[in-house]
């Protein structure tokens, strides 16, 4: 199978990496800056679970992209999804199966809107990984899990085929009987860290110290009870691991959106909080922490846009 990854960043570069450490037949789309750093340096990653240098990726532009592709891997951020979709346009057959690592899920509808609803597949990520000054990819642990499957839950024989291919890497990869389910669960426990993390400019242990607890745990409820009005209620040891990680005593974890907020670059806020939210609001669930937090990045997305006009 032929593969195509939007973006040379640190999840695409990590998973497209690994996948031509394996082998695979994997094309990265690009834009002009990045092919030229790939085209200098060669694409680098510095890992827990072994290095990978690839000295001459391949390399495509959007001027240059044909449908020739079993399957694309979106790896951009939400706010990048509509020119994202352009980029890959071109590549799109009929057959072609797009799995997006985006948070939230919003993205599926405006995906199927685009394309064909049989186009699209359900997928996430759980990494943690970035690009240095360099332009390399730095993977922080040894979280590596990409998943995917039929949104309706069906085994496919593209998806069997996806998961072969993908097996001989040496990352994590899940087809689980419920993507949409496992989407909502790591939409909830995203939601409620990068919420308490944002509203507090605070990492776990740090909101912990300071007496948050509850304040965490009401968050990660009041997302919890959105996904259920919309048919996906977490799994009990889901629950379980997502309350352990939100209070853990001494927990240097933080979502990338304080890390985005730090930098006073854009964030997902309105897509990861903001869509919850207004779902919430539709189903009457009372949401005051998701609300709050919610505001907060409005109001900081609102300051930025004012700075950078002013």
């Amino acid at each position: 199978m032929r593969y195509l990854i939007l973006g040379a960043g640190a999840l695409g570069g990590f998973f497209g990496g690994r996948m031509l450490e394996a082998g695979l037949d994997t094309t990265f789309l690009v834009r002009e800056r990045r092919a030229a750093a790939l085209a200098r340096r060669g694409l680098r990653v510095t890992s827990p679970k072994g290095d990978i240098q690839v000295d001459k990726p391949p390399l495509v532009q959007a001027d240059g992209l044909k449908a020739e592709y079993d399957a694309i891997i979106l790896s951009c951020k939400a706010y990048d999804l509509a020119s994202a979709m352009e980029a890959i346009a071109p590549a799109v057959s009929v057959d072609t199966a797009i799995i997006p690592l985006l948070n939230g899920m919003d993205h599926i509808e405006r995906l199927q809107h685009r394309f064909d609803v049989r186009n699209v597949l359900g997928g996430l990520s759980v990494i943690s990984a970035s690009l240095d000054a360099e332009g390399d990819v730095r993977h922080h642990n040894d979280l590596d899990l990409l998943s995917f499957g039929e949104l309706d839950g069906s085994h496919s024989a593209r998806v069997g085929a996806i998961q072969s291919d993908l097996s001989k890497t040496r990352f994590t990869v899940q087809v689980p009987d419920d993507i949409q389910l496992a989407m909502w669960e790591k939409w909830c426990f995203i939601a409620s860290l990068a919420g308490i993390n944002c509203l507090m400019r605070a990492s776990v242990g740090e909101v912990v110290d300071a007496g948050g607890v509850s304040l965490a745990l009401k968050l990660y409820d009041e997302c919890a009870a959105v996904a259920a009005w919309q048919g996906f209620t977490p799994r009990a040891e889901v629950r379980q691991r997502a309350g352990a990680a939100l209070t853990a005593k001494d927990s240097p974890l933080t979502a990338s959106m304080l890390r985005d907020i730090q930098r006073g670059s854009s964030t997902e806020g309105e897509h990861i909080l903001g869509s919850l939210l207004r779902r919430a609001t539709s189903a009457n669930i009372d949401a005051p922490t998701l609300e709050a937090a919610t505001v907060h990045l409005r109001a900081y997305e609102n300051s930025r846009a004012n700075t950078t006009q002013g």
